[in-house]
């Protein structure tokens, strides 16, 4: 029997309640499902040893953590730094950020700051020189000062509040050209043509590696479940971009000899879902694994984790520095459909787009209970798949595993209606 004037830091890391949460959701990605790829085995493992067993990760040089797709990762990586995102989908860390945080917060919000706070915070990236903050919505913005206090050293990169207009893209550029001094305040290292060109060839090759994994999610019947693919992205949070990049090219490989082998990673009449709303972030991936327990597949996403985040390329015109600046501010702010912006019709395009091109059968949008920019979209989200003849599962949740049932009932039955309408229509 365990202790209980034993400190957590004292318990052995893979007893402690993040391991074991991370350690059991691991097991359902893997044992509870048929015909793995074997090119998964990287990434299985690399969770393992990075959230069960408490690895530290390798990092070269100064470490800037982010908490948004919105910070340019090709200005860290030229100035010779290291991005660590630091989005959270423990319930552990969602608990201990309640201690300090108002109860109806992002539970997201909830849990980065509690493994901010933590000293056994997970996965191990080592002392952050700097965190970039991208004020996206209100929590976030409100963070800032939160992860100061905790003697972090954070740099507030300033998003205007809509896109369109010339003005906000202006201002948005000069967010950008400014985080690009505070780098080399930080690093002491100049930018240059050449040292942004190797790093936008570092992430575009990434970028290029993601996008064929996209495509892959295209065929029917599927070669990869979703599940996969949110691991896959989850783990370009924190891992050696080349790495990740050659580890994803390997799965990539075993995708089209599936392809040419005619393999179903599930069956050819399974509902194809596409994924929306508030990011799946590892270990809560509690949603997707649901939707693909009880028979569907998750064929495409529109979320911070996965789509968003790797699959715009950016397009330069003049190879100059500030140019490629402009370029790489371009490419972070007009393609963008997060629902942090006023005016989001980008969006609803782009759903009713994925849904056309990816055959899907049904939309599944999750809102994190808090969390009001997804929350307050959804009505219109809907209203336009409604039109377009595409059903909707709106799901509010959060990080506790406490109404797992009620999801599997609700999923189940979404899903039960797509058969139904597919076999009336045929």
């Amino acid at each position: 029997m365990n202790n209980p004037n034993t400190k957590i830091a004292d318990l052995p890391y893979n007893r402690t309640r993040q391991a074991r949460e991370a350690e059991t959701m691991l097991d359902h990605l893997t044992d509870d499902f048929d015909d793995n790829p074997a090119a998964m085995a990287y990434f299985y493992d690399l969770f393992r040893r990075a959230y069960c067993h408490g690895e530290s990760l390798e990092r070269q040089g100064v470490r800037v953590g982010t908490t948004c797709i919105h910070a340019p990762e090709e200005l860290i990586y030229a100035m010779g730094a290291t991005p660590v995102r630091l989005c959270n989908g423990s319930y552990h860390y969602d608990q201990v950020g309640a201690d300090f945080m108002p109860a109806k917060s992002c539970a997201m919000v909830k849990a980065s700051l509690g493994m901010l706070s933590s000293e056994t915070a997970i996965p191990k990236v080592g002392k952050l020189d700097l965190i970039v903050n991208p004020t996206t919505c209100d929590q976030k913005k409100k963070a800032s000062g939160m992860m100061a206090g905790m003697g972090h050293t954070v740099y507030d990169l300033e998003l205007p509040p809509a896109k369109e207009s010339e003005q906000s893209r202006e201002y948005w550029r000069r967010s950008v050209r400014d985080f690009a001094l505070r780098l080399r305040q930080l690093t002491g290292k100049k930018l240059s043509r050449k040292n942004l060109m190797a790093a936008m060839a570092r992430t575009g090759r990434a970028q290029a590696a993601f996008r064929t994994l996209h495509n892959f999610r295209r065929q029917t019947p599927s070669l990869v479940l979703g599940k996969d693919v949110f691991l896959v992205t989850n783990a370009y949070f924190f891992d050696d971009i080349e790495r990740w990049t050659e580890a994803v090219e390997k799965l990539n490989a075993e995708l089209a000899q599936r392809e040419k082998d005619g393999f179903c990673a599930a069956q050819k009449k399974a509902p194809r879902i596409l994924f929306t709303g508030s990011p799946p972030i590892f270990p809560n991936l509690k949603l997707p694994l649901l939707i693909e327990e009880a028979g569907g597949v998750v064929v495409a996403d529109e979320t911070c984790s996965a789509n968003r985040m790797l699959y715009d390329m950016t397009a330069v015109d003049e190879w100059l520095v500030n140019d490629m600046v402009d370029s790489l501010a371009d490419k972070y702010l007009k393609p963008c459909t997060c629902p942090i912006f006023t005016n989001n019709d980008d969006r609803r395009r782009r759903l009713v787009e994925l849904a056309r091109s990816f055959a899907v059968d049904g939309v599944v949008y999750q809102a994190f209970a808090g969390c009001q920019v997804y929350e307050m979209e959804q009505r219109s989200v809907a209203e336009t798949l409604r039109k377009e003849g595409i059903p909707m599962l709106y799901v509010e949740t959060d990080y506790s595993p406490d109404d797992m049932g009620q999801l599997s009932t609700r999923i189940e039955a979404f899903l039960e209606s797509i058969k139904t309408r597919k076999r009336q229509r045929a």
